[in-house]
C-alpha cells in the first residue's frame, strides 16, 4: 500500500516527493526510488503524528538548494586542506548574449 501512495505522490507536480523520486530513479532505478519515496512518506508521518504538527511541503526546489549547500561546504573544506583562505560570495547573475 505504502509504495501505491508512493506511486502517486511521485505523480504530483513541483512536490519533493516528485523531485526525490525522479533524483534517485535516475541513480538507482525506478523500484527502488518508489520504496525510497515511500519510506521518506513513512517518516513523515511518523514525525506528524509523534509530535502533532502539521505537514508542510518543501517543494521542488528543497533538494536542489540543498546539495548546492553541501556542495559549498564541501569544496569550501577541500580548499581549506590544500591551505587557502576562502570566503564565498555571492556574484551578480551574468546576462547571456545572444
Amino acid at each position: 500500500m505504502l509504495t501505491e501512495i508512493a506511486w502517486a505522490a511521485t505523480r504530483t507536480k513541483n512536490t519533493f516527493y516528485h523531485a526525490r523520486y525522479h533524483k534517485l530513479a535516475a541513480r538507482r532505478g525506478k523500484k527502488r526510488a518508489l520504496i525510497a519515496v515511500g519510506h521518506s512518506i513513512l517518516k513523515s508521518v511518523y514525525h506528524i503524528l509523534k509530535e502533532n504538527c502539521d505537514y508542510k511541503e518543501l517543494g521542488a526546489e528543497y533538494l536542489i538548494s540543498r546539495t548546492e549547500a553541501k556542495r559549498k561546504a564541501y569544496l569550501k573544506s577541500e580548499l581549506v586542506k590544500l591551505g587557502y583562505a576562502v570566503e564565498l560570495k555571492e556574484l551578480p547573475p551574468v546576462e547571456k548574449a545572444g
